[in-house]
């Protein structure tokens, strides 16, 4: 429980980080629009007057960029669906335990199995098994007999485990320890992360996304910039005139 307050807080933390809005110090900074095509370099009085005009906000994705990484999103939507990914990711953390079966010398062939069977199931669902062989009487005084079982327990479960804690003798008891193995996992597509799209398009400005088609955020965001513009040209030569 303690562990999880403790990744939770760690993760918040790595939100919090980011700057968003008037908390962005750079005078200059690149602009990517929220579909992850390039706006330009812009600077931050503009950066910001397009962020009002969109309704969204202005974060800083990478601050160590030469000019730094802004990106238009809805902050709280961003960190909201983080929040909900890192619980997800949480709940689906195996917890590993370490299970005990227990032989006994003198054991049958068919209960053999059976426990053997059972420890093969705890490994694959990724538990540790701790083996137990229990002495009675004068066969203390004969652990190859206890070693005989767990040799051949280990031969079973081979391609399922490897030995964590080889045979130890103590008392009436010896014991021996198996994890399950690390089995790589199929690739999944990843969705990049809004730090990793800013990250590639501060190393290479050139090869940033080009927009095709209308009605994308970058254009939408380059047309709102081109008519500020205009608006600056057409009004220049009205205050010339009035000073004439």
């Amino acid at each position: 429980m303690c562990c999880r307050k403790q990744a939770a807080r760690k993760e918040e933390a790595i939100i919090a980080e980011l700057r968003v809005n008037d908390g962005i110090r750079a005078k200059e900074v690149r602009v990517v629009a929220p579909d992850g095509s390039q706006v330009g370099v812009k600077s931050i009085q503009e950066a910001m007057w397009l962020a009002d005009q969109l309704g969204l906000d202005l974060v800083e994705v990478a601050p160590t960029a030469k000019p730094p990484v802004t990106r238009l999103m809805d902050y709280g939507k961003y960190k909201y669906e983080q929040s909900v990914k890192d619980r997800e990711a949480r709940k689906k953390q195996s917890k590993s335990t370490v299970k005990e079966i227990t032989f006994r010398v003198k054991i049958g062939d068919h209960d053999f199995q059976i426990k053997s069977d059972r420890a093969k199931r705890f490994l694959e669902t990724g538990h540790k098994v701790r083996v137990r062989i229990w002495f009675r009487g004068r066969e203390a005084s004969r652990p190859q007999l206890g070693t005989r079982i767990l040799d051949r327990l280990t031969e079973d479960l081979v391609d399922v485990s490897k030995v964590d804690q080889e045979p130890k003798q103590e008392g009436r008891n010896m014991t021996m320890t198996f994890s399950p193995l690390r089995r790589p996992k199929p690739p999944r597509a990843k969705k990049p992360d809004v730090a990793e799209e800013a990250d590639e398009v501060a190393t290479d400005p050139r090869e940033a996304p080009e927009v095709d088609g209308a009605g994308s955020d970058a254009e939408t965001v380059q047309m709102i910039a081109e008519d500020s513009e205009d608006e600056t040209e057409v009004e220049a030569p009205n205050a010339k005139d009035e000073n004439t």
